[in-house]
């Protein structure tokens, strides 16, 4: 499953790619492309994972040659470490000084939201992978805005379908962000049966859950029925 959704990933990009040579004036023989992620910061983890996989689905899409139409992809790294105000104005920059063609990214909701306008302002394409807030192809969208993964309803959904049920209460954890809060949101309108109780926030940076999860036994203590 992993493989095949890799495999689709890797099409759907060299897709947007070759759709960028034909439709773009060329800004010479290379693709400019900007790979704009956390590449320090609290999602290091996750943007590394997004690093290695964008170089490995793009030497899959393109047969190893790195190359769309006889032109040669060359990859900027860009350092939004997790901040938004970092990763707008690195995508500006981009676009504008670097002549990038297109730009990959970021890893965070916050960092993707505050960064759809910038694609809008210089007409060119963002295509959003890893972030995952609804609002990012939502009510934030513009038609320069791709994405190629998952949004937070969908893991919402899924999550609310194995918990929705008569008699259960039910409370949430989640990183106060847009992150956070949409795929709450999400949950939410998608139970049916079960009742949520109590929903706890906490900052994206938080390393002890002890308060946050001590708040929610609380709010389960003296229910009745199933609790999740």
């Amino acid at each position: 499953m992993q493989r095949r959704t890799w495999i689709y990933r890797a099409g759907l990009l060299a897709a947007t790619l070759a759709a960028t040579v034909l439709g773009v004036h060329a800004q010479g023989k290379d693709i400019r492309i900007a790979h704009v992620y956390s590449k320090t910061g609290a999602l290091e983890a996750y943007g590394k994972q997004t690093q290695t996989g964008f170089m490995m689905g793009l030497d899959y899409a393109t047969g190893g040659t790195m190359q769309v139409a006889g032109r040669k992809l060359v990859v900027l790294e860009k350092d939004d470490q997790g901040k938004p105000d970092l990763g707008k104005s690195l995508l500006a920059a981009a676009y504008g000084d670097d002549k990038v063609d297109l730009a990959v990214g970021p890893t965070a909701s916050p960092v993707a939201l505050a960064m759809l306008p910038v694609a809008e302002e210089y007409k060119k394409i963002l295509l959003v992978e890893p972030a995952v807030a609804d609002s990012i192809t939502g009510d934030k969208w513009n038609k320069y805005i791709f994405r190629t993964g998952r949004n937070s309803s969908q893991d919402a959904i899924a999550n609310a379908v194995a918990l929705d049920k008569e008699g259960i209460s039910v409370v949430t954890m989640a990183q106060d962000s847009a992150f956070g809060r949409d795929g709450v949101k999400a949950f939410k309108e998608a139970l049916k049966k079960a009742k949520l109780v109590h929903e706890e926030y906490l900052p994206p940076a938080t390393t002890d859950f002890t308060a946050g999860g001590q708040r929610m036994i609380d709010k389960l203590k003296g229910l009745p029925g199933r609790k999740g």
